[in-house]
């Protein structure tokens, strides 16, 4: 909800500290990506896509968020 409301940063560290209790987690993975990368923290933003890439390197499926991962640069 805060990054749907606009508040990039404060999401960023929500998807952190739930990725730290439940790791690997496709959608946390993602979350924290957009939330980066709404907040302008390109770096941070390529990490977490790169982790998204490789939670779903065994999909067999080509879901949106995975596309939009993948093609982020």
């Amino acid at each position: 909800m805060l990054l749907e409301s606009g508040d990039a940063k404060p999401a960023l560290v929500a998807f952190e500290a739930t990725m730290k209790k439940e790791p690997n987690r496709f959608r946390g993975a993602y979350g924290a990506a957009r939330a980066a990368e709404a907040d302008g923290d390109r770096a941070a933003a390529r990490k977490y896509y790169q982790q998204v890439v490789e939670i779903a390197k065994s999909a067999d499926t080509d879901r949106p968020e995975l596309a939009r991962a993948r093609s982020f640069e």
